[in-house]
């Protein structure tokens, strides 16, 4: 679940940086299109409460060292 969490705060912030992010876009997202999903195992969907909310969003004009 954290992954649609991380998608939600995502297009929430696209948004209010002020890109169009249209809601049938948005309808083709999926948190299962990852690898590192295991899909035989056995899934809580309750959410946890984070300390301090949310990691902050990478800023797509800083490069990666890595």
């Amino acid at each position: 679940m954290c992954n649609t969490r991380y998608m939600d705060a995502a297009v929430t912030q696209l948004r209010s940086d002020g890109l169009d992010v249209r809601d049938e876009d948005g309808a083709r997202l999926s948190p299962f299109v990852r690898h590192h999903i295991n899909m035989l195992g056995r899934y809580s969907f309750q959410l946890p409460e984070l300390p301090g909310g949310l990691r902050p969003l990478r800023d797509p004009d800083t490069v990666d060292e890595g």
